[in-house]
């Protein structure tokens, strides 16, 4: 065999080679975007047009000026999304009390009475977790004590709360700054419920309402797969 024939012939290989490498992480990735869809999902209400999927447990609704809004009202008004056997997941949400001192975003909402709240509260300057419970709105208990808050909360502005719930584990967030960890393993406790927003007396506007985890489904596309996919057919176009 002559030198050309042997150069040809390691280059046509190692074409070959790329050509296979190339179809197998493509397959890969296929399989781990479906697997990944089917594990886990995300759900996103940016409130543009309309909020008719929610339902309001007490208070009066609309949606302004691309933001779920309440009118102020009673104690403990709030309006409910999502699955009831939804259990593990995170909940986030842009807050902004607009005439009042509390709103927040609900979590593992078995009824219209029984779920938790996370809340701002601007005469303290802090956020609070509480279980509300049946036989009245305002029946609850508190989960633990929060130190004030690292950020100025105020009338006005808009806030990014966030809430992680993982078993009894509750992580609690404001503006990317966490503000505690609160657990709740009593008797009581709730395991799974839906998800939505909240005020006490308060006028409220809330916006991207946001639920994610693998209990989640029909929401967003993941996207670390295809993220990993294109990067891999760059490089495997730059190896070619």
């Amino acid at each position: 065999m002559s030198q050309k024939s042997a150069v040809s012939n390691r280059a046509g290989n190692k074409g070959e080679f790329m050509k296979y490498l190339f179809f197998s992480v493509i397959g890969f990735c296929v399989l781990a975007l479906l697997a990944s869809s089917a594990f886990a999902g995300e759900q996103m209400w940016t409130f543009d047009a309309d909020a008719d999927d929610w339902t309001p447990a007490n208070g009066t609704w609309s949606v302004e000026d691309g933001a779920y809004k309440l009118a102020k009202g009673g104690r403990a008004e709030h309006s409910l999304i999502g699955d009831a056997a939804w259990d593990d997941y995170t909940v986030e949400a842009k807050v902004r009390l607009d005439e009042g001192n509390w709103a927040g975003i609900v979590f593992r909402a078995q009824s219209e009475m029984e779920y938790y709240v996370y809340y701002l509260n601007v005469p303290n300057n802090k956020t609070e977790l509480w279980r509300h419970k049946t036989g009245a709105w305002d029946a609850r208990d508190k989960i633990g004590e929060l130190a004030g808050a690292n950020v100025t909360i105020a009338n006005g502005e808009w806030f990014d709360m966030e809430v992680v719930v993982e078993g009894a584990s509750m992580k609690l967030w404001i503006n990317g700054e966490e503000q505690g960890e609160l657990t709740d393993d009593t008797a009581e406790a709730y395991a799974a419920g839906q998800a939505g927003v909240w005020a006490w007396e308060t006028a409220a506007s809330f916006d991207d309402f946001k639920v994610s985890g693998d209990a989640i489904v029909g929401g967003g596309t993941p996207v670390e797969p295809l993220d990993k996919l294109t990067t891999t057919w760059g490089r495997l176009k730059r190896a070619r």
